[in-house]
């Protein structure tokens, strides 16, 4: 071994597996960092003076006498406002052909908010999509995946969240993104003006799987020091948590762990907990708001990633293509936000609930008509009015490129309202009836 400033440097490897190599080391932390013939490495065990690394690219070619060098510490992240506006890799890295970024040395990881410091939330996020605000709307600090098939546009989406949503931050972690996904953003981002208030850690399908689980961790530190030591509301967007937790089972697999369900490593609960678990309103008004993508097997919900993701978000969003209109939405039956009666009526319009309400009973009234209509029963004027309005509805409200005002989606409601039902039929209040109800020639 030779000292070289807080390096350390050892050539003798005691064990190669398909994803680790053990050697006998001094000095070393859990989590530090190395290379291992000049790939990057982590520590992932330690026990006694043997040493275990998880060698990111994987051990193909990697010799008994390869040269392994120790950084000294855990990955981390330096943390100041010039993160603003710039991309990164996984390891915190510029990839935008701009200068490191300079300030105080943050270790990734590290624990959530002390749960005595956390307030509930209570701060509305507006995203300027319909199916959102008025179905299911965001609060900050609060935790809430997108569920959607892969060939749903979910990065679109995140795109588009992030450019309506009232917030001082966006932070992207994308894992395994396309090449095309990756300019999207940018160019999304860039042509929006909206650079300055954006901070990208950007892991690609041509870089190794296993920097994916780098990601969250590199933007949700990012987020920390906006959030506590700025005070700044912070959005943070994920995606795609099922190709994080695919990385993690390559690696529990490479590592010969027994897997659980669905070929899951055990720990997937709580590897995916202490992302979400970040999320958080702070008594001082700064917050972390979380937005994933969990993409599904053949809309499979019951599948590890998304069952556990459902025990410990707030709520999901789910994504899909509505069969009549042929539009993306956001489907208001199997959608959930579990934080929104927080906000809405308190925040937003008084006749809030009531329309949310109302729109989706409709929406389900529709649906038993058609459902009546595919097996020869006769329609009665009801549901036909049911029909017409439900395309209505995904159309101006539920589809995801819809950007409108909360109030001007509430006015829209009152309008389809207008349009096929009568007074009695929407079961409304009366005082909200005769205050919002807007007459409509047929």
């Amino acid at each position: 071994m030779t000292g070289k400033a807080f390096q350390r440097i050892y050539t003798q490897l005691e064990a190669i597996t398909k994803a680790t190599v053990t050697l006998r080391a001094q000095g070393v932390s859990n989590d530090e960092l190395a290379t291992v013939a000049g790939r990057q490495a982590q520590v992932v065990k330690i026990k006694g003076d043997l040493v275990t690394l998880q060698v990111f690219a994987g051990t193909d070619g990697i010799a008994t006498n390869a040269e392994v060098t120790f950084f000294g510490e855990p990955p981390a992240l330096n943390v100041s406002d010039d993160l603003a506006g710039r991309f990164f890799n996984a390891y915190g890295e510029p990839i935008d052909n701009g200068p490191a970024v300079e300030g105080e040395r943050r270790h990734i990881g590290g624990p959530s908010v002390n749960p005595y410091k956390r307030r509930q939330p209570s701060q509305l996020i507006p995203t300027g999509i319909a199916g959102i605000d008025l179905n299911n709307t965001l609060v900050s600090g609060q935790k809430i995946p997108f569920f959607a098939d892969p060939d749903q546009p979910y990065n679109q989406v995140m795109a588009s969240v992030a450019l309506r949503a009232d917030v001082d931050k966006i932070i992207l972690g994308g894992m395994g993104l396309s090449n095309d996904d990756y300019l999207y953003f940018r160019q999304m981002f860039e042509n929006a003006g909206a650079l300055d208030k954006i901070i990208s850690f950007v892991n690609t399908t041509d870089q190794p799987p296993v920097e994916r689980l780098l990601i969250p961790d590199m933007a949700l530190t990012a987020a920390e020091y906006f959030a506590v030591d700025k005070n700044e509301k912070v959005l943070v967007l994920l995606t795609d948590m099922t190709l994080y937790a695919d990385a993690l089972s390559i690696v529990s697999n490479r590592m010969d762990q027994i897997p659980s369900k669905d070929s899951m490593p055990g720990s997937l609960y709580s590897d995916l907990a202490k992302i979400y678990e970040k999320a958080v309103q702070l008594p001082d008004g700064g917050s972390i708001t979380i937005i994933a993508v969990t993409t599904l097997n053949n809309g499979d919900i019951t599948h590890a990633i998304p069952d556990n993701t459902g025990y410990i978000t707030e709520g999901q969003l789910y994504l899909k293509t509505d069969t009549d209109t042929g539009k993306v939405i956001v489907d208001p039956f199997r959608s959930l936000s579990r934080l929104k009666q927080l906000v809405i009526g308190k925040q937003t319009r008084e006749d809030h609930s009531q329309v949310m309400n109302t729109a989706v009973r409709l929406y389900a009234d529709a649906a038993n008509a058609k459902t009546k209509q595919e097996n020869g029963f006769d329609l009665s004027d009801y549901d036909m009015r049911c029909l017409k309005y439900a395309k209505d509805y995904s159309n101006k409200l539920l589809a995801i490129d819809v950007n409108i005002s909360i109030n001007e989606m509430l006015d829209t409601a009152w309008e389809l309202f207008a349009t096929y039902f009568t007074k009695p039929e929407l079961g409304i209040r009366q005082e909200l009836v005769d205050k919002y109800w807007k007459d409509i020639k047929n």
